[in-house]
């Protein structure tokens, strides 16, 4: 056998890119190499990341009388305060860094909440996932102060076209403000608009391959503007430039909910899908590492759930599947980690041990 000749293993559908070389040594291409060093970084060693991190148990104090619905996601203002967004009234909430409730805003306007993140100027974009009443299927934008200032999608309307969204799970906004919208529920695609809010593009379908989706569910840009995209029930992040080329996949950060990468470029990756049927071998809570090297060098495990349970926490009541918090995830500038629970009905926030 020479140089360069492929090997076909038995009952792989296409050649694997490995070869002998003139000595019949054994040979794998790097890209290869790179890909199954950080499947075995992340699949190996699931369970072996150390836990720097402790509860900081009610910190966050709700007004009196009130307790939480599905939390779904979190994220830090530019004045260190906490913005949660819940699937209950109000569904925005702000508290200060001690946990003290300082504003909410958005009740009535939301008939599932999902996606939320901040830009560079403050201002607040959260998605609506579904559609009742003629409402829903939009994403909205607020001031810092909790004015809707920007709309996209038609009210109450699903549908898969450059007016409409069905189920929009996230929202990131790129250095140059324009808008990426993860339309990940029911239509597997990512939509990009102008910073005005004018459709540009929309790429994905539902697949597996390169630039395939089975729910794209969550986004995030690291420092140099590539855009990761936590492709969930594919188990993996797919990473693409800002016009959608594909650039790489990542599965060593397991079964992604949700995505924070800070401006140092730590990630923050939260799986709360992950059981023996969906994702055998991996454990749900918050993953850290960086996105310079791929590697996860932190795990926040989640306790206290039974991850093969057979709940589902939606509206409607439980199906045959299971999921369970944290979906949401965020640090804020000193450190601390903040999880978002769904099943759990909780924001939880996580300090330095």
């Amino acid at each position: 056998m020479t140089r360069g000749t492929l090997v076909e293993a038995r009952d792989h559908p296409a050649p694997v890119p490995v070869y002998f070389d003139l000595l019949g040594r054994f040979k794998m291409r790097s890209s290869i190499r790179k890909h199954l060093l950080f499947f075995a970084i992340g699949a190996g060693l699931a369970c072996a990341q150390p836990n720097p991190y402790r509860e900081e148990e009610k910190w966050a104090k709700l007004a009196d009388g009130t307790q939480w619905g599905q939390v779904i996601s979190v994220c830090p203002l530019p004045n260190g305060n906490i913005l949660a967004f819940q699937r209950a009234d109000p569904p925005l909430l702000i508290f200060d860094r001690s946990g003290k409730l300082v504003k909410t805003f958005g009740e009535g306007m939301f008939m599932q909440a999902h996606g939320l993140t901040v830009d560079k100027q403050g201002f607040i974009w959260a998605s609506d996932a579904a559609a009742r009443n003629g409402k829903g299927e939009q994403v909205f934008k607020f001031s810092p102060d909790g004015k809707v200032v920007m709309t996209l999608g038609t009210a109450g309307v699903a549908g898969e076209s450059e007016t409409t969204f069905n189920g929009p799970t996230d929202i990131a906004i790129a250095p140059n403000g324009d808008i990426f919208v993860s339309d990940g529920h029911v239509n597997n695609r990512v939509v990009k608009f102008s910073k005005d809010g004018k459709f540009v593009k929309a790429w994905g379908k539902k697949g597996s391959g390169p630039g395939e989706f089975n729910v794209p569910h969550t986004l995030a840009f690291d420092s140099q503007g590539r855009l990761f995209v936590g492709d969930r029930s594919n188990s993996r992040i797919q990473i693409f430039d800002q016009d959608g080329k594909f650039l790489d996949e990542w599965k060593q950060f397991s079964r992604p909910s949700g995505i924070f990468i800070t401006p140092n470029d730590t990630i923050l990756v939260a799986d709360s899908d992950s059981n023996t049927a969906t994702n055998p071998g991996w454990k749900r809570g918050i993953r850290i590492g960086s996105v310079k090297d791929g590697k996860v060098t932190a795990l926040i495990p989640e306790v206290g759930v039974d991850p093969d349970s057979k709940e589902r926490w939606y509206p409607g009541g439980p199906v045959i599947a299971t999921t369970s918090g944290p979906e949401g995830v965020a640090m804020d500038t000193e450190g601390n980690v903040y999880g978002a629970e769904v099943g759990p009905r909780a924001l939880k926030k996580y300090i330095r041990k």
